[in-house]
Parts: C-alpha cells; structure tokens; sequence
C-alpha cells in the first residue's frame, strides 16, 4: 500500500468512497459528491489531497479545505478522510492521517480542524489518537437529508507543535 497525490485519475474512485459514505449517512450532510474532479479539485486544497493506493485500488482519500479566504488563517484547514468500507478497521486511516498531517505542516499549517458527527466514534478515536481534540459542539447544526434526524457536529482541532509557534 503506497499514499500518494490525488490524481484526476483517481476521481472515479474517490466519488465511489465518497458516494458510498453519504449513503451510509454516518459521515456528511452532503448526499452528492461533486459531479466531476474539476468540481472536486476546485473546492479543495493542492495539498493534503492523499489517496491510499494498492495496486490501482483507491482505498481511502483525505483532502483539505480552507477554513476561510481571509489571510490571517492561511494556515488553518479543515480536513476530511475517507476510506472504502472494506479497508476500515486495518490502520488505513491512521496512516493517511499521518500522511496529511505531514503534508500539512510541510507547507506551514498549524491548526486541522474536523467536524465530527457524535455516532462516528471510530473517526473521533481516530482523531484523537492523532492528537486532535474536542473543542467543542454544534448542537442541532443541522437535519440529516437521509434520517430526517437532527444531529450535533463536535468540533475537533489539533495544533501543530511544528509550525505556527
């Protein structure tokens, strides 16, 4: 398993994952992934954009977004990561979140930020492990498009001990 840049080429397959997950209901509000990589690339950060690869299998992405336009938080982004349902539970996200932290700091981020829905404890654990922490919660942010519920979203962040001091 190598983790490199995400590639137009690895588009289909990162909408797959993506798709798949909305589906489940367990990770996004959103419930249609971009309809093409231009769509896709232009919402996101160049770096952090990771994709875990075996052979030519995508098994899990992660991307940054910018946490605002303005240039005092140039080096604040706010992550996601995700991983086909068949690699979970491996240490896959572990080792992408190693990879994207890496890549973040070698280009002067010092805050990651995550918004987390409180049932995904296995991307809280995940989070924490990677030395993110609760920082707070968005209670009722929103209503779930699939279970018509409304959920809170806890907000995780993590500082780097690299850049930013």
């Amino acid at each position: 398993m190598q983790i490199v840049p995400m590639q137009a080429s690895h588009w289909p397959q990162v909408r797959a994952i993506y798709q798949t997950a909305m589906q489940h209901g367990g990770a996004t509000f959103e419930t249609e992934p971009p309809a093409d990589w231009l769509a896709f690339a232009s919402g996101r950060l160049e770096t952090g954009r990771l994709v875990a690869l075996e052979g030519a299998r995508v098994l899990g992405w992660t991307a940054l977004t910018p946490y605002s336009s303005r240039s005092v938080y140039r080096g604040v982004a706010e992550l996601s990561i995700y991983l086909a349902a068949d690699a979970q539970g491996q240490g896959l996200g572990s080792r992408l979140m190693e990879a994207l932290v890496l890549a973040s700091e070698a280009e002067g981020f010092w805050t990651l930020l995550a918004g987390i829905f409180p049932d995904n404890v296995a991307s809280c654990r995940l989070h924490e492990r990677h030395g993110f922490r609760k920082v707070g919660v968005r209670e009722r942010m929103g209503r779930h498009p699939l279970s018509g519920r409304w959920l809170d979203v806890l907000l995780y962040e993590r500082r780097s001990l690299l850049t930013g001091r």
